[in-house]
């Protein structure tokens, strides 16, 4: 009898604690929950400026960052840069040759 009725105070106990938690964390995740194949990641469809990179959120999953999504705007940005870099070849003309030997280095 008495195994029983600590049973029935620890689920006593178990109850209003969780009741609690309920009450100051909330009852869960409110919003509904994204399409197949849906992500909350987004970039401009052109002009991409830094502060769209700086704002990139990735969904995130057990092992990481949801791969697709990395994937996807790692694309946008090396469109972004190919674009950009096309543009000011048809600007400046191509880039200079760098003479052989000179590296860069000391």
């Amino acid at each position: 009898m008495v195994i029983v009725l600590y049973a029935l105070g620890l689920l006593a106990v178990a109850a209003v604690l969780y009741g609690v938690a309920a009450l100051v964390f909330g009852r869960g995740d409110e919003t509904p929950p994204l399409e197949t194949g849906a992500t909350p990641t987004v970039l401009p469809a052109d002009d991409v400026a830094g502060a769209d990179v700086r704002a990139l959120r990735f969904q995130q999953v057990v092992r990481g960052y949801k791969p697709a999504e990395v994937d996807w705007a790692l694309e946008r940005l090396a469109r972004e840069i190919d674009v950009l870099r096309a543009r000011l070849a048809a600007e400046q003309g191509p880039p200079a040759a760098v003479p052989e030997g000179s590296e860069g280095g000391d």
